[in-house]
């Protein structure tokens, strides 16, 4: 037996602890609350210069905390010990996700109708 990276032992042959959507959930996140602040700050840009005042901006700004929510509960699912307390985590983080895509679809659809 030798020790992993933590120092708890392991088989040799033994595979890897899944992961499940979480390696997945964390990497998008944390693209997407940075997504959210670009667009928030080219609203910003665009404010100023046509004097467009925009409910889009502030909504992505709760869908960037919605984001970091999801990642948060990813990362807290690849750190837990317990398989029971990784599913948890891991389906939190998936239902939290889920709610960022949709309500960056919601103000992408508002974006559309208000420069249109």
């Amino acid at each position: 037996m030798s020790a992993d990276l933590h120092g708890v032992e392991v088989a040799p042959d033994s595979p890897p602890p899944p992961r499940g959507l979480s390696e997945h959930i964390f990497a998008v996140s944390a693209g997407m609350v940075g997504v959210c602040i670009t667009v928030i700050g080219l609203f910003r840009i665009v404010s100023r210069s046509d004097h467009v005042d925009s409910i889009a901006d502030n909504l992505l700004s709760i869908d960037a905390l919605i984001f970091l929510a999801s990642c948060i509960l990813a990362y807290l699912a690849l750190r837990a010990q317990s398989t029971q307390n990784r599913k948890r985590f891991d389906r939190a983080a998936d239902y939290v996700f889920l709610a960022g895509l949709t309500m960056v679809s919601v103000v992408g659809v508002l974006i559309a109708y208000e420069v249109i």
